[in-house]
């Protein structure tokens, strides 16, 4: 059963990793300095905490969150929260930043970071993922289950070294623990793990039952290890990163650089500094084969969701308009990128939240339909509010949200999380969510 569970570990691992993930920790490491413990207990709780219960109760659902969402609250929410979803974790922000992340990992260094070199790369980087992705094949999967243990291997060497190499600790620019805790949490969501977890928990049950199973008792105690496993290797791999740029200098001139993302040139400039030339030429490359992957993988299972929820269009139109969306979005610089993509994910993050603890409670408590529905109501409407008064700066809003618990931290919305969970308690209209049970599994 073990052994089994940590398959399966390393087999979502190999799902969920990408050269994206990377950037994050070692960025929020070196701007910690002193507060690196309590900034990456926060890095953890929502980048692997959220994003693996998530993923696990994805696995226990028949049908998955589309399924659980149109019959707690109703199709039409199913079907907008997945399609925004769907564009986030796809033409909007995580393909046009592994085209980012492989640029300023891989040829920045080379070419610097200038609009005309971008342009170019991209240009080549989507026609390339374009033919893959207008006629899929097992061809790239492979591929991608070669190269990805092959770069976590490499990162982790360079993690290892790294650490025994570089001792000083940065002074940072966080002033105090609950400062750091806070912006390790929302730095947390730049991972879109949690988000990838509802859109693909079907496809990660699909491989999962390849392996096996004689009754629920024992998946669910697989699974229970395999979200031990899983959330191991990540929070492992993300400490080590984040204690790599917590002890790596960047000079001064680099961090008023606009254009410079302080996580690929941590990564770029330690493997240099450790292992000269072929060090950085060797992870610039596997950077852009890892991503390149990622991104065709991407624009292929959003182009198929798109074709299946909105048939009026084929598949190879929805290849051709996120690739194109995808192209251009790359070329606002992977800083603008991550700056744009903040706001959404401060609305999508609590909602998606607030849907995993609904199925999980439901499936312990009946709980009012009525009262579901206004609990993602309210949590949509609070969050939305946080990001527009973070946004425009409305002070006298701002002011009035910070009689709120969490409302000067961002977490108003939790507030009307309780409350709508007490109203669907209390309203009479009480549903409970369906048990797990184990279908078309292979003998």
């Amino acid at each position: 059963m073990i052994k089994k569970g940590f398959l399966i570990g390393l087999l979502l691992f190999g799902i969920f990793f990408g050269a994206g993930n990377l950037i994050f920790p070692a960025e929020l490491g070196f701007r910690a300095g002193g507060n690196f413990s309590p900034a990456m207990f926060g890095f953890v709780l929502s980048g692997v905490g959220i994003a693996i219960i998530t993923l696990v109760v994805g696995t226990m659902v028949n049908g998955g969150y589309k399924r659980e969402l149109s019959i707690k609250v109703s199709p039409i929410f199913s079907k907008a929260y997945l399609t925004i979803l769907y564009l986030a974790i796809g033409p909007f922000f995580a393909i046009p930043r592994t085209a980012g992340t492989s640029f300023s990992i891989g040829l920045a260094p080379v070419t610097g970071n200038g609009r005309f070199p971008l342009f170019i790369f991209s240009a080549v980087y989507f026609l390339f993922a374009y033919i893959i992705a207008i006629n899929p094949s097992k061809l790239m999967d492979r591929v991608g289950k070669v190269l990805t243990p092959m770069f976590a291997m490499l990162i982790i060497i360079l993690i290892i070294v790294g650490n025994l190499n570089f001792h000083t600790v940065n002074v940072g620019e966080m002033s105090g623990s609950m400062e750091a805790l806070k912006k390790g949490f929302f730095e947390g969501y730049n991972t879109l793990d949690a988000l990838a977890s509802v859109s693909f928990c079907l496809i990660a049950t699909s491989s999962i039952k390849t392996f096996g199973f004689s009754s629920k008792k024992e998946y669910i105690k697989i699974m229970a290890i395999v979200g031990i496993v899983t959330a191991i290797f990540f929070s492992s791999l993300y400490i080590g990163l984040g204690a790599l740029g917590n002890k790596f200098s960047i000079p001064a001139d680099v961090l008023k650089d606009s254009n410079t993302n302080i996580g690929t040139y941590i990564l770029s400039k330690s493997s240099y500094e450790l292992f000269g030339n072929f060090g950085q030429i060797f992870l610039g490359a596997m950077t852009i084969l890892t991503c390149f992957t990622t991104t065709a993988g991407l624009i292929v299972a959003v182009s198929e969701f798109f074709a299946e929820t909105f048939p009026k269009f084929g598949y190879k139109v929805y290849v051709n308009v996120f690739t194109i969306i995808g192209f251009a979005m790359s070329n606002f610089g992977l800083n603008n990128i991550i700056k744009i993509s903040i706001p959404v994910l401060m609305i999508l993050y609590p909602i998606t939240i607030v849907v995993v603890a609904i199925v999980i409670l439901n499936k312990l408590i009946k709980l009012s339909k009525k009262g579901m529905r206004l609990t993602i109501i309210m949590t949509t409407a609070a969050s939305t509010i946080e990001v527009l008064v973070s946004t425009l700066n409305l002070k006298t809003v701002k002011s009035l949200i910070s009689v709120f618990i969490g409302g000067n931290s961002g977490f108003l919305w939790v507030n009307f999380v309780v409350l709508g969970i007490v109203l669907s308690l209390l309203l009479r209209d009480k549903i409970k969510g369906e048990s797990f049970e184990i279908k078309n599994q292979p003998l």
